[in-house]
């Protein structure tokens, strides 16, 4: 979702709401029953622009909650960055790699050079 459409959102949101109480207010003044007035058209229809509003709103809820948290994770990986600078150095033992090495294979003469000896 685009965070920038949020404000517009809420507008449709409002917008739709205003629709739907004046719609339900002219059906009441002309006397329909609850039923009648839940199967009208246009009721159904501003329902729909409601839920729809509302779901995208919590789409951008949550994306700007994950964006909140991922500004905080970085913000802390940097200040415990920071804290690792200011520890000294720790010792480092010479001449032993951190890595294991490939084990030499003894090269075994073929028996044609052993009969020329």
């Amino acid at each position: 979702m685009n965070l920038k459409a949020k404000i517009h959102l809420e507008n449709q949101n409002k917008l739709a709401q205003g629709k739907l109480a004046a719609r339900r207010a002219l059906l009441e003044e002309k006397r329909l029953d609850g039923a009648a007035i839940q199967r009208d058209a246009l009721i159904k229809k501003m329902k729909a622009e409601i839920r729809k509003a509302n779901y995208r709103l919590a789409c951008i809820a949550t994306q700007e909650k994950l964006n909140a948290d991922k500004a905080q994770a970085k913000a802390k990986k940097l200040a415990a960055g920071k804290n690792l600078r200011d520890m000294p150095p720790a010792k480092i033992a010479k001449g032993v790699s951190g890595k294991k090495g490939k084990k030499e294979k003894k090269i075994e003469p073929s028996p044609a050079s052993k009969e020329q000896e």
